[in-house]
């Protein structure tokens, strides 16, 4: 029976580092002690000016090629998880099939999805495997929320930074290992609480788009630039990931025990806390990894896998669960026998 196996993982990350000092000169009413306590994150990557989410999902690509693990002639499709994509039109994983130099007989799709779109990517990867339709699908993500945000709004500038990840996922037959089952979540009532108002053709930029207004809590943005109502999306997130966690655990028959890892969507180290207390596990079994980084949005599992592998934490035959949650509102969950 042909399965879907995660062969490797790589990150990359732009070079500029925003520490929470710089951030605290803007926002003034926090100091950068402040917005560790508040958020657990010390600092986080942002993108340069000229440097688009496309540029760091080659960026991890590219570490697989010149570690000799990926051949650009074997990828049969190429997924890019994006929210930040360099044009309204073509889609950025055209481009990056040219760049990269992956074969002209190479699929190529961008997937507009945030926090969930890691997972959401793997289930099209596994769907395209079992089914024949490719052998070798390399699955990118790239975020540069930066590009977003306006710098005195604290509700999300303390919290996002800029990724870009690569993950190649083969077929590979008589294995127990590999992408298992999957649960999936839409409540779009939510969608007005994480969104750029602006600059898609239900709203264009306009002059007026881009004035500025600050809120009751001293946040101050335009229509132009990224809203988060902190409030309902952590509301959401304490409601839906405990349900998502158990509904995955009874479809799959696992009991919480045989699970190694459950890696969460590494929103802010508040959010992760508070769904550890629900989740009952031991803490040793959810990763966070976030204070150097931030919130990377669809970057964030596939950083945290990497790492695990990096410290040789992640063995063959341990069970995983992963689950994505956020922008949407969506939620996206898994279960991984790593192999």
């Amino acid at each position: 029976m042909t399965q879907a196996v995660i062969e490797s993982i790589a990150v990359y990350l732009p070079e500029r580092v925003v520490g929470n000092e710089e951030l605290a000169r803007t926002i003034s009413r926090w100091s950068a002690a402040d917005i560790f306590q508040k958020t657990g994150i010390r600092e986080r990557r942002f993108a340069a000016a000229g440097e688009c989410s496309s540029d760091l999902a080659i960026g991890a690509a590219r570490k697989l090629m010149e570690e000799g693990r990926m051949n650009p002639a074997e990828i049969d499709y190429v997924i890019f998880c994006t929210q930040s994509a360099d044009y309204a039109l073509p889609a950025s994983a055209c481009l990056i099939q040219d760049r990269l130099g992956l074969p002209t007989a190479c699929g190529a799709s961008d997937v507009n999805q945030g926090c969930s779109g890691y997972v959401t990517g793997l289930s099209l990867s596994k769907g395209l495997i079992v089914s024949r339709q490719a052998r070798c699908v390399l699955l990118l993500t790239g975020e540069t929320y930066s590009k977003y945000i306006n710098p005195r709004d604290a509700a999300v500038a303390t919290l996002f930074g800029d990724a870009g990840t690569a993950t190649v996922i083969r077929a590979r037959e008589e294995t127990d290992a590999g992408i298992g089952e999957f649960v999936f979540g839409t409540d779009g009532r939510g969608g007005k609480n994480l969104i750029v108002p602006a600059g898609g053709m239900r709203k264009r930029r306009t002059p007026q788009t881009a004035q500025e207004t600050t809120d009751s809590d001293g946040n101050t943005r335009s229509e132009n630039d990224l809203y988060m109502n902190g409030r309902d999306v952590f509301r959401f997130a304490i409601s839906e990931v405990p349900r998502t966690y158990r509904s995955l655990l009874a479809k799959t028959g696992l009991a919480p025990e045989q699970l190694d890892y459950l890696i969460l969507h590494q929103a802010n180290k508040y959010m992760l806390d508070q769904l550890v207390r629900r989740l009952e596990l031991p803490k040793e079994k959810i990763p966070y990894e976030f204070e150097d980084i931030g919130n990377t949005v669809s970057n964030t599992i596939p950083i945290v896998l990497e790492r695990l592998l990096k410290r040789d934490t992640l063995h063959p035959g341990q069970q995983l669960m992963l689950i994505g949650f956020g922008v949407g509102y969506s939620w996206a969950a898994c279960t991984v026998r790593w192999a």
